[in-house]
C-alpha cells in the first residue's frame, strides 16, 4: 500500500483543524467563566511585530483547503486581507475548512501529484511541484499558525496543553 499525497495532508489538516476547533471552544469558555471580553482575542498577538490571532486563523485555512485549490489551479500567494472579524467568525471558519476538506476524496488530491504551483509574492515566483509545495511549504505554515493559534490563548491563561493541540479527547474516570 502506497502513501498519497492526500494520505500525507488531509486528514492531518482535518485532525489538526479539529483539535483548533475544541481550543477555540475552550478559549471561549474561560473567557466567559473569568468575565472576560472574547472579542479582545481577534487582535490578540504573542508580541508586537507579530500578525493578530484572527490572520493565524486565517493563515490555517489559507494553508489547508486554500493549498488544495492551489495545488490545482497552479498559483498560490498569501492570504486575502480579511476584515474585522469576531471570535465566532473565526470559530465557524475553522469549522468550515473542515467540512470543506472532509468532502475532498483522495482522487481529488492524488490527480494533481506532478502538477507545477508557483507562489507569488510581489515580484517574486517560487516554482514548486504539488508534492513539493504541500510538503515543504504549506504542511510546514499550516501546522505554525496553528501553533501560534494555541500559543496566543495559551498566553492568555487559556488551559490548554499538548493534548488539546494534539486533538487527544479527555477520558472520564468515575
Amino acid at each position: 500500500m502506497s502513501f498519497s499525497l492526500f494520505d500525507a495532508t488531509v486528514p492531518g489538516y482535518i485532525r489538526t483543524l479539529n483539535a483548533i476547533s475544541g481550543v477555540l471552544a475552550k478559549g471561549r469558555e474561560y473567557y466567559k467563566e473569568h468575565a472576560l471580553d472574547v472579542e479582545s482575542i481577534p487582535d490578540e498577538r504573542l508580541c508586537g511585530d507579530m500578525l493578530p490571532f484572527s490572520f493565524q486563523i486565517n493563515s490555517i485555512r489559507h494553508h489547508s483547503i486554500e493549498a488544495i485549490d492551489a495545488i490545482k489551479s497552479g498559483q498560490f500567494g498569501i492570504p486575502g486581507a480579511m476584515e474585522k472579524t469576531d471570535y465566532a467568525s473565526l470559530e465557524a471558519l475553522v469549522k468550515k475548512t473542515v467540512e470543506e476538506l472532509s468532502a475532498l476524496t483522495p482522487d481529488d488530491v492524488n490527480a494533481c501529484e506532478g502538477n507545477d504551483v508557483i507562489f507569488t509574492l510581489g515580484e517574486m515566483k517560487i516554482p514548486f511541484t504539488a508534492t513539493g509545495f504541500l510538503m515543504s511549504f504549506s504542511v510546514p505554515n499550516f501546522h505554525f499558525h496553528a501553533t501560534t493559534t494555541y500559543d496566543i490563548l495559551r498566553m492568555k491563561g487559556v488551559p490548554v496543553g499538548k493534548r488539546d493541540y494534539l486533538g487527544a479527547l479527555e477520558v472520564k474516570t468515575s
